[in-house]
């Protein structure tokens, strides 16, 4: 065991003693040391209950013959952090939860893992954890909020944005606002409709790396505590058979997971996440593989906030082995593939039959006969960009439209308020991708307002930016080179004519190569927005939205 370079031998005995002042027994120091990592705080909503998680984790372990050892990890809530300069520490934390986890596990020799997160970049950050150190690894998640109600309708966080942008609008009142305020996020949990954090969660099932039900049991349900002791459970299994992560997240796995998040209809976040985990796999995953995915995989769930039902709907519909089920009736997963149960795909998707045809469509009668998510390019997006195609409605799919830039989130947000910007319109929210922002924050709240104001119909909004899974309506981000670098998106000017065709995949400024040329020549770097601490150093090393935004080791000069 891996642990036996701190507990066996002569030379270990200095370590045994630093083991001893913990109160670990002779007997806990002879069985496997599983390490627990913890995303508990007080802050995130979604991380409020892992304290109980943890225990049953903990309880688990025991149970079958392990020593369990917890250390924490960090998260962030990206509701709380959503429209301020917090936004620009979200998606940066995915390395420093990577980095940090990867320095206990190494330090302490653990045996095994169990990875306990819930929300957004959480998620993906131990996921890529878990395939660079490669011991055996488990997951299981918080579990997702019960959706609230107001007016009788199920609501989420989604709901609670636009409903700020309906008060701007005139359309609620004070009294109404606060309503909403009380109601809509009802219980602890990743928030409930299909956004980054569920549709992560959900992903890591479908990678085989978590047990069924980790991405849609309630966090409120006793089953999530029962689905804790399992997993706990499990992972001494996994240590004693050495399935490690790179054995369950092969390249097949990362195409089962992208062709289930086109039947579910995942945030745009998975875009960035599942590159930049194949990539600590040692996988490469190029994004553009996936409107090849997409133009034979149906859409078959419309979860919040693409339509009313929430992750509770889909737990009661079976889940995700039943998703996986469904889509396999066209054979488009891998099902040889080694998972966390020890058992593969196929044994564990077995029997699982769609329960309710109404939140999980039959492949015969799909929302649409491709994917969710969209990766759209032209000369405005030259590498790439995204969209969740499965939240557009029908009249936006095609859009063309004069620019409306702005060089930050709160400008846009300012304009989108004050009435400024009119139907037929393409906002263009630039300077914030991973480098410009730096960060990539993500635009919530300028969809929102824009939904709140019952403009999603016939206004689009593009940015290097990101999007919230909260979010929905022609929202077009990951734009990729992003402006910061001299992208097209750079060039942009008022009133320029922008060409969006999402069934087509191609999204074009209709300005000639001659204009262009001369804008770029007068074009000028903007000067860095933080030049000190963590995010400066994050955007000397970030890469491109399209490759993952994941950190990159500088070239030797050898």
């Amino acid at each position: 065991m891996r642990s036996d370079s701190i507990k066996k031998g002569i030379k270990s005995a200095p370590q045994r003693s630093l083991l001893n002042a913990l109160g670990m027994t002779k007997e806990e120091m002879e069985k496997p040391l599983i390490g627990i990592v913890s995303s508990y705080n007080e802050i995130v909503p979604g991380h409020m209950n892992l304290d109980k998680i943890v225990d049953a984790v903990k309880l688990g372990v025991a149970m079958a013959g392990g020593t369990p050892v917890v250390f924490p990890a960090i998260a962030v809530c990206d509701g709380i952090a959503m429209g301020h300069i917090g936004m620009k520490y979200s998606l940066v934390t995915r390395d420093l939860i990577a980095d940090s986890t990867e320095a206990m596990a190494m330090a302490h020799a653990f045996d095994g893992l169990v990875m306990v997160p819930n929300c957004d970049k959480n998620v993906p950050g131990l996921l890529m954890a878990a395939a660079r150190l490669n011991i055996p690894t488990i997951f299981v998640s918080g579990g997702p909020m019960l959706a609230g109600r107001v007016d009788g309708r199920k609501t989420s966080l989604s709901s609670m944005f636009e409903a700020v942008g309906a008060y701007h609008a005139g359309k609620i009142n004070d009294e109404k606002l606060e309503e909403y305020e009380n109601k809509v996020c009802a219980t602890c949990g990743s928030c409930s409709g299909m956004y980054t954090a569920n549709s992560m969660n959900c992903l890591t099932e479908v990678l085989g790396m978590a047990l069924k039900g980790n991405g849609t049991i309630p966090a409120v349900y006793s089953e999530r505590i029962k689905l804790a002791k399992h997993a706990g459970m499990q992972i001494v299994e996994l240590v004693k058979k050495d399935i490690r992560p790179r054995d369950i997240m092969t390249k097949d796995a990362f195409i089962n997971a992208l062709t289930i998040d086109m039947a579910l209809g995942c945030s745009t976040n998975t875009m960035l996440h599942l590159p930049a985990i194949a990539h600590e796999a040692g996988v490469e995953l190029n994004v553009d593989i996936a409107n090849e995915i997409s133009a034979k995989t149906p859409n078959l769930c419309h979860l919040a906030p693409a339509g009313h039902a929430y992750m509770e709907d889909l737990n009661e519909a079976g889940g995700i082995y039943a998703v996986m089920n469904e889509i396999n009736k066209l054979g488009l997963l891998k099902t040889d593939l080694i998972t966390c149960t020890g058992k593969t795909v196929a044994e564990n998707i077995e029997g699982y039959l769609n329960k309710n045809p109404e939140i999980i469509r039959p492949v015969e009668n799909p929302y649409s006969p491709t994917g969710g998510i969209a990766v759209l390019k032209g000369n405005l997006a030259p590498d790439s960009c995204v969209v969740k195609r499965s939240a557009v409605v029908p009249e936006m799919l095609k859009h063309e439209g004069p620019a409306r830039v702005f060089d930050c989130e709160e400008d846009a947000l300012d304009a989108i308020n004050s009435g400024k910007i009119v139907a037929g319109d393409v906002v263009v929210i630039r300077y914030e991708g991973p480098k410009g922002g730096p960060g990539m924050r993500e635009m919530l709240n300028p969809t929102s307002a824009i939904a709140g104001r019952g403009l999603d119909s016939t206004v689009a909004l593009i940015t290097d930016g990101r999007f919230s899974g909260a979010s929905r309506g022609a929202s077009i981000g990951h734009v990729c080179p992003e402006a910061a670098v001299g992208g097209p998106i750079a060039l942009v000017e008022d009133g320029d004519i922008i060409q969006i065709d999402i069934n087509n995949n191609s999204i074009n400024l209709l300005v000639s190569d001659d204009e262009l040329e001369r804008r770029r020549a007068n074009w000028k770097p903007r000067k860095p927005q933080i030049t000190n601490g963590y995010l400066a150093r994050y955007s000397s090393m970030v890469s491109a939205s399209c490759k993952g935004a994941i950190l990159e080791v500088p070239k030797s000069n050898d």
